[in-house]
Parts: C-alpha cells; sequence; structure tokens
C-alpha cells in the first residue's frame, strides 16, 4: 500500500513540475536561440553559400554539425562568435 501511495504521489509531484511556468533562465536561453539562429541565418550567404548549397538540418545530427562547423572555421579562418550562430542555425533549420 505504502509503494501505491508513494507511486501516485511521485506520479503528481512530476506531472506538477512539468506544468510550472518556464523561469526567467530558460527564457533567456530561448531568447539566445533565437537571436544565435538569426545571426547565423544572415552568415550563411557571407561565408558558406559561396561553395555550399543550403542542405536541411536535420540531413545531420548535431554532432556532425559541430565537427563540419569546426573544420570549416579552421579553413575559413572564420570568427568564434560567427561559427556559434552558423551553429545554431544549421542545427535548427
Amino acid at each position: 500500500m505504502r509503494k501505491i501511495f508513494a507511486a501516485i504521489v511521485l506520479a503528481t509531484l512530476a506531472i506538477g513540475l512539468a506544468g510550472a511556468p518556464a523561469s526567467a533562465d530558460d527564457n533567456a536561453g530561448a531568447a539566445e536561440h533565437r537571436r544565435l539562429f538569426r545571426e547565423g541565418a544572415q552568415l550563411w550567404p557571407v561565408y558558406c553559400n559561396t561553395c555550399h548549397n543550403a542542405r536541411p538540418g536535420a540531413e545531420k545530427a548535431p554532432y556532425e554539425w559541430d565537427m563540419i562547423i569546426m573544420h570549416m572555421r579552421t579553413i575559413g579562418n572564420l570568427p568564434a562568435g560567427d561559427v556559434r550562430a552558423l551553429a545554431e542555425y544549421l542545427k535548427a533549420r
């Protein structure tokens, strides 16, 4: 009986926490994500579109995009901030 009661309490807590409003940190993280995506979309034609066709983000796993963008950063001598924005853009498309 105690196990059933404990399971019900835990399930109730889990449901309550899942429905909790987003914190300020979550909102700031989402805003940063959107900013980087927009910046990456603007940088794509500057750095990438000259040699590459646009590919859907789902074509590669996120870790593959990380490897590709680091390789291209080395070849193209790209600034770190631009690379971060391009990576965010590539992963989210």
